[in-house]
């Protein structure tokens, strides 16, 4: 039953493929059951397949060890369900600090942030928006942009979606910062190099090969 609720909650931004949307289907009861949400799941080509799993606590703060946690009980129901035929490594991963938004939710709780928004389908001419996220009413996310020399908030639906995610800025890294220091969780070495990691997670992912 709970595999069931979770597929009808699930949207294109948390898994875009048919494999990841199965793959999802059968790690994000896992995840749910050990106490943390899927965030987005992603199986990647190349020479070696990467399926990547990012996933958080509901109230935010997920930790190293709390990827291991997860990897340990993803690998062991993937070994039994086996959906990738090829070899693959797993990583779980935090969402990072510029982290994808794949939740209505994510709209509401990051609201006052900058973000990177794209939809599936020509808005007014466009299909990238950047401005600061606003809330959200109803089914749309509401977000401030510059249009016209001109600050306006719009709505877009969030089933118009095809990617989101907040911008890297130097407030938002001091305020994660701010957040691990109240919580007793920060790790300075997290936060050393941050210039030259711009885009990727900022904890290390938990891997496992199949």
């Amino acid at each position: 039953m709970a595999r069931f609720l979770f597929v009808d909650a699930m949207t294109d931004l948390i898994a875009k493929t048919a494999i990841d949307r199965r793959l999802a289907g059968i790690v994000g009861p896992v995840i749910e059951g050990l106490g943390f949400e899927l965030v987005r799941v992603r199986l990647m080509g190349g020479k070696t397949r990467i399926l990547q799993i990012m996933a958080d606590r509901a109230e935010g703060g997920i930790e190293v060890d709390d990827c291991a946690t997860i990897s340990t009980a993803v690998s062991a129901v993937l070994d039994v369900e086996d959906p990738v035929e090829d070899n693959y490594v797993l990583e779980v991963s935090s969402p990072g600090i510029d982290r994808p938004l794949t939740r209505l939710k994510d709209f509401d709780m990051w609201k006052g942030w900058e973000a990177r928004i794209e939809t599936t389908e020509l808005i007014d001419g466009r299909r990238r928006f950047k401005g600061t996220l606003a809330g959200v009413e109803d089914e749309e996310i509401l977000i401030q942009i510059e249009e016209g020399g001109e600050e306006v908030t719009i709505g877009l639906r969030f089933d118009w979606l095809s990617d989101a995610k907040l911008i890297l800025t130097d407030e938002l890294i001091a305020e994660m910062l701010r957040q691990k220091k109240a919580s007793g969780t920060f790790d300075e070495s997290q936060f050393d190099e941050i210039e030259e990691i711009e885009g990727e997670d900022d904890e290390p992912a938990e891997e496992t090969k199949h």
